[in-house]
Order: C-alpha cells, then sequence, then structure tokens
C-alpha cells in the first residue's frame, strides 16, 4: 500500500465518522475526565486563598498582651502601629483595654475600650443587632452609644445607664447587643479613644487576624516576637491548627478523588477501545495485509485515541471551569475565575488515561493475523 493510500489525516477522519457511536463514547468519558480534571485542579490552586478568606471570618489567629510581671500590664506606646508594620498590610491589628466598673446599683461588670470599626471587620462572626454609629454622640454631651453583651444587658435592666470607674461616671446608651457565645456576652464595649479619656487606661492587649497559611502565620509570629520584645504573644493554636487540617485535609481529598475519576473513566475508554478494536480488525486486517507496517496500523490506532483526548480536552476544559466557579459560588460565595496553568496539566493527564486506556487494545492489534481473519477463521 502507497504512503498516499494510508494518509494519516484521511484516515482518521474516516474511521472518526465511520464510527459515530464509539467516537462519541470516547469523546464524552475523555470530556468527563478533561472537566473534573479541570474543577478540582482549579479549586485546588485556589483553595488556599479561599479557604484563608473564610477562616479570615472566625476572629484573631495572634494575641500580643503586656506582660503581667512588669508590675504594668499596658503594651509600649507604639506597639499598635509596630503591629500593624510588622504583621503586614494584609493583617487585620485591633487593639483592646479592659476594665472593671460599677453600675448604678454597685454591681461590677466589665467593660472593654477597642477600636469598633476593626473590631466589626475582624469577628464578623459576632451576632450583633445594630453597631454604634462612627460618631457617637458623647461629644455632644450625651450619652455613649456602646455594645451590650446579652448577659450584661440582661444585668443592667435598661437600655440607658451609667457607669462609675475611679469615681468618674460615664452616660452609656446600648445601640445594639452583642451575642458570641463567650465572655464578651458579658461586657459592654465602648470606642476606644472615649474610654481612654474616661479610665487613663491604654491598650493591654492586641488581636491580630494573620492572613496567610499556618506557616506564615508562624512567620509572623516571631518577627512580631522580635519586634515586640517586651510582650508576651502566641498563636491560637486552635484556629490555627483547624485552619492547616481543612486544607490539607481537603487537598487530599481532591486528589483522591482525581485519581479515582480517571481510573474511572480510563476504565470506560479501555472497554470502547477494545470493542473497537473487535469491531475493525478485519480493517486492520486488510491495512496489514495490503503492506502497512505494524507499527503503521499502531501509529493510526494511537492517534486516533490522542486525537480524541485532545478534542474532549476543549469541551471538558470550559466544562470544568464552570464547574469549578459554581463550587466557588455555593461554597465560598465568591466566583473562582479559570485558572490557565491547570490546561496543560489537564492536557497530560488526559492524554495519559487515553494512552492507558489504549495499551490492551494496542496490543490485541499487535496479536491480529491477518491471513487468519481474511480466510474467516
Amino acid at each position: 500500500m502507497s504512503q498516499k493510500g494510508l494518509s494519516l489525516p484521511l484516515l482518521l477522519r474516516r474511521s472518526l465518522l465511520h464510527r459515530r457511536g464509539r467516537t462519541a463514547a470516547e469523546m464524552i468519558a475523555l470530556t468527563v475526565s478533561a472537566a473534573v480534571a479541570t474543577a478540582l485542579l482549579t479549586l485546588y490552586a485556589s483553595l488556599d486563598q479561599k479557604l484563608h478568606h473564610q477562616f479570615r471570618a472566625f476572629g484573631a489567629n495572634i494575641v500580643v498582651t503586656g506582660q503581667s510581671s512588669a508590675g504594668n500590664a499596658g503594651l509600649p506606646a507604639n506597639a499598635l502601629e509596630i503591629a500593624r508594620n510588622t504583621a503586614g498590610s494584609d493583617a487585620r491589628v485591633v487593639p483592646f483595654v479592659y476594665a472593671v466598673a460599677q453600675t448604678q446599683s454597685g454591681a461590677p461588670i466589665v467593660v472593654a475600650g477597642t477600636d469598633m470599626a476593626a473590631v466589626r471587620q475582624m469577628n464578623s462572626w459576632w451576632q450583633v443587632s445594630h453597631w454604634p454609629e462612627t460618631r457617637n454622640s458623647a461629644g455632644t454631651g450625651g450619652p455613649v452609644e456602646v455594645l451590650t453583651g446579652v448577659r450584661a444587658a440582661q444585668a443592667l435592666g435598661s437600655d440607658r445607664f451609667e457607669l462609675v470607674y475611679n469615681g468618674k461616671v460615664l452616660s452609656a446608651q446600648t445601640a445594639g447587643t452583642l451575642r458570641s457565645g463567650d465572655a464578651d456576652d458579658s461586657r459592654v464595649y465602648l470606642p476606644l479613644d472615649i474610654f481612654e479619656k474616661w479610665t487613663g487606661l491604654t491598650p493591654t492587649t492586641l488581636e491580630i487576624q494573620a492572613a496567610g497559611s499556618a506557616q506564615h502565620v508562624q512567620t509572623v509570629l516571631q518577627r512580631l516576637r522580635r519586634a515586640l520584645p517586651g510582650t508576651e504573644i502566641h498563636a491560637v493554636h486552635q484556629l490555627v491548627e483547624a485552619e492547616s487540617n481543612v486544607v490539607s485535609r481537603t487537598r487530599s481529598l481532591m486528589l483522591s478523588s482525581l485519581v479515582l475519576i480517571a481510573m474511572t473513566v480510563a476504565v470506560s475508554v479501555l472497554a470502547t477501545l477494545t470493542a473497537s478494536v473487535f469491531e475493525r480488525r478485519r480493517d486492520f486486517a486488510v491495512m496489514k495485509a495490503l503492506g502497512a507496517a505494524q507499527h503503521r496500523v499502531i501509529v493510526i490506532f494511537l492517534a486516533e485515541t490522542v486525537l480524541l483526548a485532545l478534542l474532549a480536552l476543549v469541551c471538558g476544559y470550559v466544562l470544568g471551569c464552570g464547574i469549578a466557579d459554581l463550587i466557588g459560588e455555593w461554597n465560598f460565595h465568591t466566583s473562582i475565575a479559570p485558572v490557565w496553568r491547570v490546561l496543560p496539566q489537564v492536557a497530560l493527564l488526559n492524554v495519559v488515561v487515553a494512552l492507558l486506556a489504549a495499551a490492551i487494545p494496542m496490543r490485541l492489534l499487535r496479536r491480529l493475523d491477518p491471513a487468519t481473519l481474511l480466510r474467516g477463521e
């Protein structure tokens, strides 16, 4: 047979069009493989960013406090600025200072001063009925708008009350109530500047929400310890470890799912290719009888398989990007853009799956005996 008669593009086109059912089955299986691989690898590439974004809603992962042994538990005057510069622009740093005041009835109550806007961003998981306004009425002589924990509100018994600290009286009004399920429910939160004027106390605690992996949090922790040597700094290990475990397990689950699905697709393509070889064994036998070399027949068969894998890659990549975006919207409430760097990985995976599936049918091709088949035996 002449090389012209065995023109590879012509043979591929005729073969794929002639056995449309088999071609469609292989395309569907390889498209599913490419779509799943694209979706999982896209999510895998965006996993750190999305999960770190989700964990930012659970509050601080680093706490800085003054050393109690120094007699004054307050932080250095420039501690807030140093912490912000050291933790990085993507970190959130919120100052806190606490005092035990008395109510009108003389009962003790914990009052905290903080940056209301910053704490609202960092502790978005707090259940707050209404946040105090940024412009507080204390500057006009009226009561200070405060955030009152639900247990503290029950103890106070009224939305308007007076607090006394070292003989200084502060008129306050509850702007909203706070429910966190923690000690915060028993506190009254004031804007930091008003708290400092009333009590004369300065921040004693910094709560820091460092964005990034557990390794990054540890790096920020070490930098803070060098920048603020006169303070006690520790990580909120439950939060850091939980984030690290979730990221690790989610990655393992994604990779395991990808391998399992790839193996399933390979088995499906194997069955289709094997059936195709049996269906076309006489055609291949004729090619061999007319002078086509063994490797030529194998090349044609492999070329068909690889071509289908690459055609399925195009459809699968588009479909997989859509699936990844839907998963991002459902689970992370944010869209996930296509990650182009996963395209070569998906292409390689799809071709490998197709070639693995073709291994057994290829052995059958090698064993074809043209004389036996053409005699009808």
